[in-house]
């Protein structure tokens, strides 16, 4: 049998380059291999405020960059009951999630929620005082979205690991509690671990909710404006192309033109030999364009109707998955099922 894996994305601000490259791309490539769930994670988002209007939005653009990336959930279940993969499916819509979050918070601690890297960042300017509860919970909401479908293997960035360990610690704490109920997740981050830094600050991670849009280069971007941020991206001194670590701003340009050239740094480096930033830049903006062109046009072609259904379709198939395994744990810990 296959083993099973599960991600999500918030729908939350604008997709970039770096959220394809570091996770989607992954799991179009993992899809085969695994079982594989993706989800549309939106109550993850509220733990920030969101215009109501807009997650709505923004939930159907996330599912409709999933397809566009090549996932390739197309709704419908196969035959004899049993679900068809991948699954991609809305958070919200499978009421499971936050019953088993409730049920893990019981079993989780104030000092491990504490230590969590992303609230401590998210809570850097105003201090966790005026911080939602929510923002400070979410990890065990992650737990129950990863321990509530036997979910062997979770695809990740390195910032998200140390959730995925927090998931690992509560099912663990779980089992030895009341007895073998979840299966102990691993995260998956690739050796090769694609890190696209920011076009204004190669010392921070390409961001989504970077004040600057100059940081990012959006996956629904037209030509003139990749070829905008492009050339207005940061650079080192000097002016030779070359792939060093004394040069993160050039590093981190060359390593996107190698992964949507499909070429390697040194032939990048070969090719550009004798020549100028703006030379590359320019030649850097041509093939981030050549690779969104066509994602585009299939993302284009989706209407909302079309991805709705294959989310509502979706939320059908996980939910006899997310029950039994929730009714497994009420009995349990001695509620009436």
């Amino acid at each position: 049998m296959k083993k099973r894996i599960f991600s999500g994305v918030q729908p939350s601000g604008n997709l970039h380059i770096g959220n394809y490259l570091g996770a989607i791309a992954n799991w179009v490539k993992l899809q085969d291999e695994f079982e594989s769930i993706f989800c549309v994670v939106d109550m993850h988002a509220i733990t920030v405020p969101q215009d109501p209007e807009t997650l709505r939005k923004k939930t159907i653009e996330i599912a409709k960059i999933y397809l566009a990336a090549g996932i390739s959930a197309k709704g419908g279940s196969a035959s004899g009951g049993d679900p068809t993969f991948p699954i991609i499916f809305i958070q919200s819509q499978v009421p499971e999630h936050t019953e088993l979050m409730w049920i893990l918070n019981t079993i989780s601690k104030m000092s491990e929620l504490e230590k969590m890297t992303q609230f401590k960042d998210k809570t850097q300017k105003g201090g966790s005082e005026g911080a939602a509860v929510g923002l400070f919970d979410y990890p065990v909401l992650m737990a129950a979205d990863i321990l509530l479908y036997g979910t062997e293997v979770v695809p990740v960035g390195e910032d998200q690991k140390q959730h995925v360990e927090l998931a690992r610690d509560l099912a663990k704490r779980f089992n030895q509690k009341f007895g073998e109920t979840f299966i102990i997740p691993k995260a998956f981050i690739k050796e090769e671990g694609m890190r696209v830094m920011g076009l204004d600050n190669p010392e921070k991670k390409m961001s989504k909710s970077a004040e600057s849009a100059y940081n990012r280069i959006e996956l629904l971007d037209d030509e003139e404006t990749i070829r905008r941020k492009i050339k207005k991206a940061v650079t080192d001194s000097g002016s030779e192309i070359v792939y060093s670590d004394d040069k993160p701003a050039l590093k981190n340009l060359i390593n996107i033109y190698a992964a949507f050239s499909n070429k390697s740094p040194k032939e990048i480096e070969k090719m550009y030999m004798g020549k100028g930033y703006g030379d590359f830049k320019a030649e850097l903006a041509e093939v981030i364009i050549g690779f969104l062109t066509p994602f585009q046009e299939k993302y284009s072609a989706l209407s909302d109707e079309e991805v709705l259904e294959i989310l509502k379709d979706g939320a059908e198939k996980v939910r006899p998955i997310a029950k039994e395994k929730l009714d497994e744990v009420k009995t349990k810990v001695g509620f009436i099922v």
